[in-house]
């Protein structure tokens, strides 16, 4: 895989296309020191980006949870996402913008620095091996804990709630996993390391946490909807981990993960069954349906 640094093409970077390996920033940005940062993640399909004007209003609202006041108009970002993806000829790939705080000033207090704002994209495939698309994945069960909601702006894509999350996965990787289930702060279900999590009861009810300390995902409304849509009943609730050998199937979502089944959490196996591979399907037709207007 090429490093990202030695990608060749271009990166909108406050309101210029600059080179790829041209764009910089400095060692003493705050945003790397403090973790003054807010960033988004979208897909694109046969070209078309899905669902960026929900992804553009969370990227708003996560600056300003942040109290970080993006310099451009949603529609500004709109336009220069589309921009920089015609410009880099991606039809089938990821979107990163991102928001950080500059460098003028290096201390917690950060009144004076400057916002920057950089969008790049790049041809990308399945977030897991396509071959554990179709057998499940499997996750361990992770030591860290998704804080308490009074203690971090938890709704907010944030870079600093993600330190834990690749803290997470890296063990489960080291111990032959491939992702993590994370808990809560009250030792319930949240979520993996960068997706939302469903499970399948034996009635073929659905069944998912209640996102009250963890990012709702788009994704993750985007099933609930098609899963109604098909009478399937979704309950979003309280999961126990006690609960888990109770449930015959599960599986992730999330804009880089799509749909991805689960075979196995901890000692806990799940069967990869119809009902997750429809929801797939119909989550793909319907990412790839859409037509240039």
């Amino acid at each position: 895989m090429i490093p990202y640094d030695k990608r060749e093409g271009k990166i909108w970077y406050n309101n210029d296309l600059v080179d790829w390996q041209d764009v910089r920033l400095h060692v003493l940005s705050h945003g790397l020191h403090y973790a003054s940062c807010v960033f988004e993640g979208l897909r694109v399909y046969d070209g078309l980006i899905f669902k960026l004007e929900e992804h553009t209003e969370r990227l708003y609202h996560s600056s300003k949870r942040m109290d970080i006041e993006i310099p451009y108009s949603k529609e500004e970002l709109n336009s220069a996402t589309k921009k920089i993806v015609l410009s880099q000829n991606v039809k089938n790939g990821y979107v990163r913008p991102f928001v950080w705080r500059g460098s003028e000033m290096m201390a917690v207090s950060a009144q004076q620095t400057k916002i920057h704002v950089a969008i790049a994209t790049w041809e990308w495939g399945t977030y897991f091996d396509p071959k554990l698309k179709t057998e499940g994945i499997k996750l361990n069960i992770s030591k860290w804990r998704r804080p308490a909601p009074n203690t971090i702006p938890w709704d907010t894509k944030a870079s600093g709630l993600y330190m834990i999350c690749t803290l997470s996965k890296h063990e489960a990787e080291r111990q032959g996993y491939s992702d993590s289930l994370m808990l809560d702060h009250e030792g319930n279900v949240a979520e993996a390391t960068g997706a939302n999590i469903f499970f399948k009861d034996k009635n073929g009810h659905l069944h998912t946490p209640t996102p009250d300390c963890f990012l709702d995902g788009i994704t993750r409304r985007t099933i609930i909807e098609i899963a109604k849509s098909k009478n399937i009943k979704v309950n979003e609730r309280k999961i126990s981990p006690n609960e888990l050998p109770s449930f015959v199937g599960c599986f992730l979502t999330g804009t880089a993960a799509e749909v991805t089944p689960i075979s196995k959490i901890a000692e806990h196996t799940y069967k990869v069954c119809n009902l997750i591979l429809d929801l797939s399907a119909s989550y793909d037709k319907l990412v790839r349906k859409r037509k240039a207007a």
